[in-house]
């Protein structure tokens, strides 16, 4: 069987990655790294700051079960009352409608529907005017850093109506930018105080953040696209978006974090949810996020990419296999090459790239899924 050490020379060396760093195994496992930060730059060390893109979805996923466990909140309560941008929403006739070809939504949208995307708004994998429409006015998701602040992007998607009625079915990405908004409203302050206040400061996560501080620049990698041509840098090593405080308000954005930070967070997890001798999530609520939580019906064929939903399911902010070579593994990948998992067996693996996912680099997280 590969090694990870294998794995990863090898794909440094065809140059699908300029480098990556990963573990795999149980809490004490170690830090595999190969290659280098940037093109032409240093050598891995282990303790580099990755952009970890949409895996910031387990984070939030556990932050707000802790919220609905301190009574802040329930997971079926109308997240209209934190967010009166989403009260009387209007729903799409058909997916490829005009986009005033819509009807009254038959319930709000709640709790429940942004953990297990649900909400009614998301990714548009095909052609339509809702597609277009937020292509326009800047709410489609992609790797590129923010362009506006939470409370704008909000105010824009809610200009839009919803491809389905809440609860009756499946799109991907906007019902976590959303949940960010409402933990932020919930707890009174930016989603990046609230997180380090209650989950990333007592799990000792000390470099995950939605920024690296001047002192941590230097482990900040660069991030590519990877072409025919090679690889076209979407953001500099040391800099970018994330290099130093945000102009805005990113509570609807993504985290930063390091193989090691990440490690803890997995270690609460395979832990029963107690890190420290400190119960951080309750078995139930555990065992909710980890198990699937979406209705066959609304597992469409184009709610996601082909085949997704083939021995897949998905719990609360994290995707679940309920057959194949690995049945009870959850976990999720970041857009920027980066992935993590966990089995039943409290086995787990972390892979930190840093470019972007596309038909070339996918092989690459495949490959990372059957190391164990």
């Amino acid at each position: 069987m590969t090694s990870l050490s294998e794995l990863l020379h090898k794909v440094v060396h065809a140059a699908l990655v300029p480098g990556a760093v990963g573990r795999v195994g149980g809490r004490d496992a170690a830090v595999v790294v190969a290659g280098v930060t940037a093109v032409g730059g240093r050598a891995f060390e282990g303790n580099e700051i990755f952009r970890i893109q949409s895996m910031t979805k387990a984070v939030t996923t556990v932050a707000a079960l802790r919220c609905v466990e301190s009574g802040l909140i329930s997971l079926d309560s109308a997240v209209e009352a934190w967010l009166p941008e989403l009260a009387n929403r209007r729903v799409l006739t058909s997916p490829a409608a005009a986009l005033d070809d819509t009807v009254p939504a038959v319930r709000a949208i709640t709790l429940r529907h942004l953990l297990t995307n649900g909400s009614g708004y998301g990714s548009i994998f095909d052609d339509s005017p809702l597609k277009q429409a937020m292509l326009d006015n800047g709410t489609e998701a992609g790797a590129e850093p923010l362009s506006m602040g939470a409370g704008e992007w909000l105010s824009r998607l809610a200009d839009l109506p919803l491809v389905f009625h809440p609860g009756e079915g499946w799109r991907y990405h906007h019902s976590f930018g959303i949940l960010g908004i409402l933990l932020s409203r919930l707890s009174g302050q930016p989603l990046g105080d609230f997180l380090e206040r209650d989950l990333l400061g007592p799990l000792g996560m000390h470099d995950t953040g939605f920024w690296v501080s001047e002192d941590g620049l230097t482990r900040l990698p660069a991030a590519y696209r990877h072409t025919a041509d090679g690889f076209v840098e979407l953001e500099p090593a040391a800099g970018g978006f994330y290099a130093g405080p945000p102009p805005f308000d990113v509570s609807h954005g993504e985290l930063v974090s390091t193989v090691h930070d990440y490690g803890r967070f997995l270690s609460m997890l395979t832990g029963g949810g107690v890190a420290g001798g400190r119960r951080i999530l309750s078995a139930e609520h555990l065992r909710l996020m980890t198990t699937d939580q979406v209705p066959e019906s609304n597992k469409t064929p184009g709610s996601f990419f082909p085949g997704f939903w083939n021995g897949t399911g998905w719990g609360f902010g994290v995707a679940v296999q309920s057959g194949g070579k690995h049945p009870g593994r959850y976990g999720w990948s970041g857009g920027l090459g980066t992935d993590f998992y966990v089995d039943p067996d409290g086995t787990t693996g972390i892979l930190l790239t840093q470019v972007e996912l596309d038909q070339d680099t996918m092989p690459l997280l495949e490959e990372f899924q059957e190391l164990s």
